[in-house]
């Protein structure tokens, strides 16, 4: 069982339903089972803390996993396989969501499944991971219906 917590810790409102109906599909769309990790909704301020302190980049950014099986084996535990953690910055989030000219819901997605394929270990360093993860983005988007 598949075991995920979403904690919002802005004064936003993010329908964190809808949230939790796209964490379900994407874990469902790639067979994952027994996979713990969070999502956690945070400002400006988190964000760019968290940037510049693990990543040495002082600015906001709008999404950074936190993955623990990082360059590792899959880390098992009698609950399952513990992945790490997501912050999405809302105000970021928000603002894409306008640049981009699509809806929130769809920015909270491609955020999210981002945030979660790297805590799988994809990442977009080359120009052939960025292409193989990109595309799995999408692939879990539009099956889930939230298309550009």
């Amino acid at each position: 069982m598949n075991n995920f917590e979403i904690f919002n810790e802005t004064e936003e409102n993010i329908d964190l339903d809808e949230e939790k109906k796209i964490i379900e599909f994407a874990l469902k769309h790639e067979n994952l089972t027994n996979v713990n990790f969070n999502v956690i909704f945070v400002g400006n301020d988190k964000i760019r803390e968290l940037n510049r302190d693990y990543r040495g980049i002082d600015r906001e950014t709008d999404v950074i996993s936190f993955a623990l099986e990082d360059g590792e084996a899959n880390i098992n535990f009698e609950f399952g396989r513990l992945l790490g953690d997501i912050y999405i910055c809302v105000p970021k989030m928000k603002a894409q969501a306008e640049e981009y000219g699509h809806s929130i819901t769809r920015e909270m997605g491609f955020l999210t499944i981002h945030g979660l394929l790297h805590l799988l270990g994809y990442d977009h360093m080359t120009k052939e991971e960025e292409k193989i993860m990109f595309a799995k983005q999408e692939e879990i988007l539009n099956a889930y219906g939230l298309k550009r």
